[in-house]
């Protein structure tokens, strides 16, 4: 194990501070056994990598996974980054019912910024931590092929359904997993920007939940974790839901219970479980060391969602 990931007790610290650890680090050794070998995919971005605390935190987080035999792979997204490099160089952004439409000029700099500097930021953090990481994009290996996405609305008044066409905005079609297969059989962490590859060679930009749900999917990961910037779904009442199965997601998204965008999120999570994920989970990434919060103790940091 690298000395950054290794754990450091202060010899000031009083006897009870070291058996707290020793505790904590006992407690945590059944989840690192049922994780131990198994492929975890982790859709990282909003505060938890916009904070420079919390990021050197997920960074560690990352390392320590590799280092107790699971398999991490991250997935980042970086739409505040891509905005503010938009605005930098004075390309102005068409919305059309709140989704920003992609020519070619916007996904060239979405592929620079994502593709680019935010990449391998996370690959740097992830090293230093200890952990050994390689950036790729959805474009490496055809990892993610993709096809344009096109939505439906409906208008108000006629009921009318068009199609909107968001220009190079895409949605994954297939994963090459092999392009995968050898980081799982490797010390190697991948970080991937989600950008895919289209029918005719053309670059997609690709949201970044959806991204992590298809990759989880097609590796049959363990566990998809989606690091967000709120506690989790929450109830009637506002509080969070610790846990519920897939049937009772659906029953809350068609109650109006869980709305706005939560649903694409908890839909995302369900599209992973259909395609063999074994339960996906919405986290808290504000909270730091989210990520072994809710893979090695009992109280989680966010909402589990299982097949039954």
């Amino acid at each position: 194990m690298a000395d950054d990931a290794k754990i450091k007790i202060d010899p000031e610290a009083p006897p009870e501070a070291w058996l707290n650890q020793a505790k904590t680090l006992s407690e945590a050794l059944p989840y690192m056994r049922r994780y131990s070998g198994e492929t975890l995919v982790i859709k990282y971005g909003g505060n938890a990598m916009g904070d420079p605390s919390l990021a050197e935190l997920f960074a560690r987080d990352i390392a320590l996974l590799r280092q107790v035999g699971a398999n991490p792979i991250v997935v980042h997204g970086g739409g505040p980054q891509i905005g503010a490099m938009l605005d930098k160089l004075k390309i102005e952004s068409e919305f059309i019912h709140g989704l920003r439409v992609t020519d070619k000029e916007t996904v060239d700099v979405v592929e620079m910024v994502l593709a680019g500097s935010i990449n391998k930021h996370i690959v740097t953090e992830i090293n230093a931590a200890g952990g050994f990481a390689v950036g790729l994009s959805g474009k490496d290996g055809n990892l993610i092929r993709a096809e344009k996405l096109r939505r439906t609305v409906q208008d108000p008044d006629s009921n009318i359904e068009r199609i909107l066409d968001l220009g190079l905005v895409g949605e994954p079609t297939s994963i090459t997993p092999h392009v995968l297969d050898f980081f799982e059989q490797s010390d190697i962490t991948p970080v991937i920007a989600p950008i895919g590859v289209g029918p005719n060679g053309e670059t997609l930009n690709i949201n970044a939940d959806t991204a992590a749900g298809a990759i989880a999917a097609e590796m049959n990961a363990k566990r998809l974790l989606m690091l967000t910037d709120v506690k989790g779904v929450l109830d009637e009442d506002g509080k969070l839901i610790a846990r519920m199965t897939a049937t009772q997601a659906r029953d809350l998204i068609k109650k109006g219970v869980i709305k706005g965008g939560m649903i694409p999120k908890v839909e995302t999570c369900l599209d992973a479980i259909d395609g063999g994920v074994e339960a996906a989970v919405i986290i808290d990434g504000r909270i730091p060391h989210a990520v072994l919060l809710e893979l090695f103790t009992k109280h989680g940091a966010g909402t589990l969602i299982t097949s039954e």
